[in-house]
């Protein structure tokens, strides 16, 4: 499907065996429709009808049934499954007893659990959560890597019809204590201590130094003085409880998240037990994951890729893989191939970091059939070289948010591929591009069109209406803000040049940091760059600054790259663009989602 532009280079094309198995091939004939493009104008156009099809397929078990699919006409407040009650946990552990649910290492070995001893550990946590006392509607923080702890703690949670707070691990004690102010938990799940790279990291001192509620600690092997009213997880769970799930109301909070502002306190963002459906929904068919498939992505629970890998695996049917320590080493690219991972998903820093050491290998992997990307806006170049490299298999980009459970652009294993860029809103959304006078436009700020499953009704610490709905241009739909710059180009296809917070002006001209460091390109010595603007002192133009990460041992002659950098932006992108400053910097500053934080390189080379 689709005819690329002639400048962009066609990396992946589906065969006739990928077309035929595809989930998506399935709901077309299921839906009667001949074409994708014809499937998302009638996902767009029936919602309700769309969403029963995917509740349907994805058999979402319901203690009471609802009414209807949506109980109000109110786009931005549709009230989702009236009458019903559910707990999405038991969809999650309800199939196959003796198939795998979770791939780890622990101990220096591959452990694999299954769904009837996942459901077990989820049982006997869920059983501690009401013995200490906790009652449906309260708030349980996790504060530790992505792993089968985390994962059983996650869901025990929800099961008891708890509320998690989600805190990266990467997390210092200010910022965890900054979460929990916000969300006031009645418990913190952490551990003693994690392992990166060689580096220790105290997670459960962190949670102590921030004022942390009581702590359920899963202890690893330090030695650690537990305060009076904390334990360990052995003491907490209750072993051979018999699993059970509290029926909900589908608008009941299941998680809250955080956005990844990196400045401010952050937006606090509540899932519920629809938010699952939504991500689920979007990997079965925009990553085309199967029943028995291994679903593998470098993340925490602080990130929404984290409640995102749990759920797009488990209420599909297949296994979610965890790999604790970083993903830029030859381990991990080594556990994909061993724990037989078919769908795997990056994020940009993590595919250069790939290539510019030569990490990833051709031959490396014989079971990656998909590969997605989300994060951040990703280089062409990169991108290429990843499909290329890792077995002539499609990447699917991916971008979205916390705030919609999910993704709004994507691409589908029935589409070409083509590095950096997006072939399809997704399912069930709808969206526009406007330019800064609020027209049409193919590149401009992107408006997304609900009503959709995942997107978020309310805010914890924000006017959720304020946020997203007030101050929009006028349209003959309701619109909702959501603060991407995206690119459409003639074929169709889309590209994302960052947040509308990372334009910049230079000499008149609207241009956004994605596409500054695009251009540039790869550069000797050079391991990652993130462009930004400063404005000069009394105003002005915005002034061109680009920090630089040297590779590992590079010797860097500062006015020869500055130079090389200039020639690539002039070349590749407007010869009247000027580099103000070249800064080297040890390493760049990012959130939990792996985003580079161009607001705090701003403030620091302002200062």
């Amino acid at each position: 499907m689709g005819n690329p532009a002639d400048d962009a280079p066609v990396c992946w094309r589906p065969n006739a065996e990928t077309s035929r198995r595809a989930q998506l091939t399935g709901l077309m004939t299921q839906v009667g429709v001949d074409t994708f493009e014809n499937l998302h104008r009638w996902s767009v156009e029936e919602p309700d009808a769309f969403w029963q099809v995917a509740i349907d397929d994805l058999d979402i078990e319901f203690a009471t049934s609802p009414a209807a699919i949506r109980g109000s006409s109110d786009v931005t407040n549709p009230e989702w499954f009236p009458g019903a009650e559910l707990n999405i946990v038991s969809s999650c552990l309800d199939h196959d007893e003796r198939a795998t649910a979770v791939i780890s290492v622990e101990s220096g070995r591959m452990l694999r659990v299954t769904v009837g001893e996942l459901r077990s550990l989820v049982g006997e946590f869920a059983a501690g959560f009401s013995a200490a006392g906790f009652e449906p509607g309260d708030r349980v923080a996790i504060a530790m890597p992505m792993n089968l702890h985390a994962v059983v703690a996650y869901l025990g949670i929800v099961a008891a019809g708890g509320v998690v707070v989600s805190i990266a691990d990467s997390f210092a004690a200010d910022e965890i204590r900054m979460r929990l102010g916000i969300t006031d938990p009645v418990a913190i799940v952490t551990q003693d201590e994690a392992h990166r790279l060689g580096r220790t990291l105290p997670m459960y001192r962190k949670c102590v130094d921030a004022g942390g509620p009581p702590a359920i600690v899963v202890p690893t092997g330090a030695s650690i003085d537990l305060r009076p009213d904390d334990c360990l997880w052995d003491d907490f769970v209750v072993r051979n409880a018999a699993f059970q799930s509290i029926a909900m109301a589908p608008g009941a909070h299941t998680n809250i998240l955080f956005s990844s502002g990196t400045t401010g306190e952050p937006k606090a963002i509540p899932w519920t037990h629809t938010t699952p459906i939504k991500a689920a929904m979007d990997g079965r068919y925009h990553h085309d994951i199967h029943a028995g498939d291994v679903v593998a992505w470098p993340t925490n629970l602080g990130w929404m890729m984290g409640p995102w890998l749990i759920y797009a695996a488990l209420l599909n049917r297949a296994a979610l893989a965890l790999y604790e320590d970083a993903p830029t080493t030859r381990g991990f690219v080594e556990f994909v191939e061993a724990a037989g991972v078919t769908m795997l998903g990056v994020v940009p820093s993590i595919v250069a970091s790939w290539r510019s050491n030569g990490t990833l290998e051709p031959g490396d992997w014989t079971t990656v059939r998909v590969l997605s990307s989300t994060g951040e806006a990703s280089s062409p170049d990169d991108y290429a070289w990843l499909m290329a490299t890792a077995g002539g298999v499609p990447v699917i980009e991916y971008c979205g948010g916390t705030e919609i459970g999910g993704g709004y652009l994507a691409g589908t294993v029935l589409h070409d591929a083509v590095p950096s860029r997006f072939t399809t809103p997704a399912l069930g959304l709808d969206l526009v591009i406007l330019d800064d006078e609020g027209h049409p436009a193919d590149v401009g700020e992107v408006f997304l069109v609900p009503p959709s499953i995942g997107l978020s009704t309310e805010l914890l610490n924000r006017d959720h209406r304020r946020e997203y709905y007030e101050r929009v241009p006028t349209s003959d739909r309701v619109l909702r803000r959501h603060g991407d710059q995206i690119r459409r180009f003639p074929d169709g296809t889309m590209q994302a040049l960052g947040r509308v917070d990372d334009t910049m002006n230079l000499g008149g001209i609207k241009v956004s940091s994605a596409e500054l460091e695009s251009a540039v390109g790869d550069l000797p010595g050079v391991e990652e760059l993130a462009a930004i603007a400063s404005p000069p002192p009394g105003g002005g133009p915005d002034r061109l600054v680009l920090f630089v990460v040297p590779a590992q041992d590079a010797s860097i002659d500062l006015p020869r790259l500055t130079a090389q950098i200039q020639g690539s932006i002039r070349a590749r992108l407007n010869p009247l663009f000027r580099v103000h400053d070249v800064v080297l910097i040890e390493v760049l500053p990012r959130t939990a989602s792996h985003k580079i934080m161009r607001r705090t390189l701003r403030e620091e080379y302002t200062k």
